[in-house]
């Protein structure tokens, strides 16, 4: 079972409001990565909320494999989101793709690439690599106690420093989808 975590919890202070809720593309942006998920094919999906939770929770539609968790420490940073969401997954889960709610240019061949790769596998991490840099993750559930360990506003990328021979690249090329932490990206996106 390949599960989803979805980063939604943040409160924008960079983009000056719930950036989760802003429309791009006839949806709200956090739903870009619902979506992207279902299209993969994942079993599960949660979505960790925190900030503005309930309009969050409200403007999104889950699948049926699909639920929101809301994170109450959320203002401590990412790592608090990354712990809330594993806990919350299924017993029989074995791997988890870990997304950010603010980069709708992830698309489902991404995450497609990351189950591939997963199953072929010598190392409990498999990461996507775009010419300019590292993109999302799956982490599998071996190493969740040690990511449900991190603290702050640290994610999965500073595990993956600390142990870099858990990680495992796929090298897809391209730029990399970027985040929208302000209006102008939105724009952009």
């Amino acid at each position: 079972m390949i599960s989803a975590v979805i980063l939604a919890a943040g409160s924008g202070t960079r983009f000056g409001r719930t950036k989760q809720l802003e429309p791009l593309r006839g949806k709200p942006l956090a739903q870009h990565a619902i979506d992207a998920a279902v299209e993969a094919g994942v079993d599960e999906i949660v979505v960790v909320l925190g900030h503005d939770a309930e309009a969050v929770r409200d403007a999104l539609h889950l699948p049926s494999s699909g639920r929101a968790v809301t994170n109450a420490a959320f203002a401590t940073g990412m790592a608090s989101s990354l712990g809330e969401g594993l806990r919350a997954l299924a017993s029989g889960s074995g791997a988890a793709v870990v997304l950010l709610a603010d980069q709708p240019g992830i698309t489902s061949t991404h995450i497609r690439s990351l189950i591939e790769a997963f199953e072929h596998r010598s190392s409990p991490i498999v990461r996507l690599r775009f010419r300019s840099g590292p993109g999302p993750a799956l982490l599998a559930r071996e190493i969740w106690g040690e990511a449900e360990r991190l603290d702050g506003d640290q994610g999965a990328r500073v595990l993956m420093d600390r142990h870099p021979e858990w990680v495992e690249d796929v090298d897809i090329g391209g730029e990399a989808p970027a985040d929208v932490d302000e209006p102008g990206d939105l724009e952009r996106a």
